[in-house]
């Protein structure tokens, strides 16, 4: 089993913000393959499905953002996983729009739901970074990653997240570096 989770805030008001991009591309992965209703668990909600042989736990952390690390620890427990069975996607700021990077484990760069997993769980899991690029200037970081995704960044993150989805098979046989390379062929103009 493996845990496929997406960080983000819940609520309307977040649902479109750069920093939800990890609960979109877990959705879209949940349509895209058929997965369960969601349902209220591990302070999050879940769905269960398949990616190609393996049985998949989808999970949306609603704890908000710096505290994602306990819904993902409660799951992780609860199935007596190890962080090798966890992926986890998120939003990365020094990664040009809508480029895809794959690592395990090192640092939180920032991201305080990495920072929350690492703390409850270890830093060596898996994470599926999505970029939504760097405003700039520090001071306008905040705005930049709370601020909603412009018009013209729409149809770039629904084909990002599109691809993600469909790939997801490769994620989950863990092949990193085929995911990555047949999203960029993928992505080329």
């Amino acid at each position: 089993m493996l845990v496929f989770a997406g960080l983000g805030n819940p609520g309307p008001a977040y649902a479109q913000h750069r920093h939800n991009v990890g609960f979109m591309a877990v959705d879209v992965i949940h349509h895209a393959h058929g997965f369960s209703p969601w349902k209220a668990r591990f302070q999050g909600v879940t769905a269960e499905g398949r990616l190609g042989t393996h049985k998949v736990v989808l999970l949306k952390p609603m704890t908000f953002m710096n505290e994602s690390g306990r819904s993902v620890g409660e799951a992780l427990r609860f199935f007596k996983l190890g962080p090798d069975a966890l992926t986890v996607f998120h939003d990365e700021l020094d990664l040009d729009p809508f480029r895809v990077k794959v690592k395990t484990g090192g640092g939180a760069a920032g991201q305080n739901g990495i920072r929350s997993i690492s703390q409850h769980v270890t830093p060596d899991f898996r994470r599926v970074r999505i970029g939504i690029g760097h405003p700039g200037h520090k001071d306008r970081v905040t705005p930049h990653v709370l601020g909603n995704f412009a018009k013209t960044e729409e149809r770039p993150l629904v084909e990002t997240l599109a691809d993600i989805a469909d790939l997801a098979p490769i994620l989950a046989d863990g092949d990193d570096a085929r995911f990555m390379s047949d999203l960029a062929l993928r992505q080329q103009p």
